[in-house]
């Protein structure tokens, strides 16, 4: 296998494109611990009983930081945000988009989403606000 072909990332890459397609979900055990793929055990409790949730329409940001000089994966996405969301009973980390970093707050709603960065058009979770 050539270093040029694109490997896929069990379970995470089809919990993107489901995302992408507005299916987004996140997995959750009988006692109620959420978390995001690809899991096979709950990393809370260690059931083997888990199964996908629907993610909330919405989550609220939690937190955030401001990046002006990134790593050269991302150096044409700046300045940028980057926050974690609370989707329900998991936490989501992604970048915010469609609003200027300089009205970025905790609190606010966001839709989680699937765009490429400016700099390498790879896949990236993104959130929207609300």
């Amino acid at each position: 296998m050539s270093g040029d072909e694109d490997v896929a990332d069990a379970g995470y890459d089809e919990w993107i494109d489901a995302v992408r397609a507005g299916e987004g979900y996140y997995l959750s055990c009988e006692n109620d611990h959420g978390s995001l793929p690809p899991r096979r055990v709950c990393p809370h409790c260690g059931s083997l009983d888990i199964e996908e949730t629907p993610l909330p329409d919405s989550g609220e940001l939690k937190t955030f930081t401001i990046t002006h000089v990134a790593t050269p994966n991302f150096a044409d996405d700046t300045p940028y945000a980057v926050g974690i969301a609370r989707f329900g009973d998991v936490r989501v980390t992604g970048q915010l988009r469609d609003v200027d970093v300089e009205d970025v707050e905790v609190g606010m709603q966001v839709a989680i989403d699937v765009a490429e960065t400016e700099t390498t058009g790879d896949d990236l979770v993104v959130f929207r606000s609300q």
